[in-house]
């Protein structure tokens, strides 16, 4: 394990102590914590983005499908003539 320095604004040292405090946990596990927390975020963000812009240039491309046959396919679901997804055949 790695140890890193930071420099915490007043209020924040507060805040941070109060919540270890209360979890009776020391700083630096609620720390690790938090950064796990924020990083996984990032992570999900990053690759939702990636998913925007592929899907983005999927359309830009044509590849799309008409929303009549979506919505079609989604009143289809729980009967017994439930659809396949459509697709833009491209």
């Amino acid at each position: 394990m790695s140890v890193t320095t930071v420099r915490l604004q007043a209020e924040v040292e507060q805040h941070l102590e109060a919540i270890a405090g209360r979890l009776h946990r020391s700083k630096g596990w609620v720390i690790n914590q938090a950064l796990s927390e924020y990083i996984e975020k990032q992570q999900l963000e990053q690759e939702r983005w990636k998913q925007t812009l592929e899907a983005m240039e999927s359309a830009a491309q044509g590849k799309v499908v008409d929303a009549s046959e979506v919505h079609s396919w989604l009143n289809s679901w729980g009967t017994d003539n439930e659809q396949d997804a459509p697709r833009s055949g491209k």
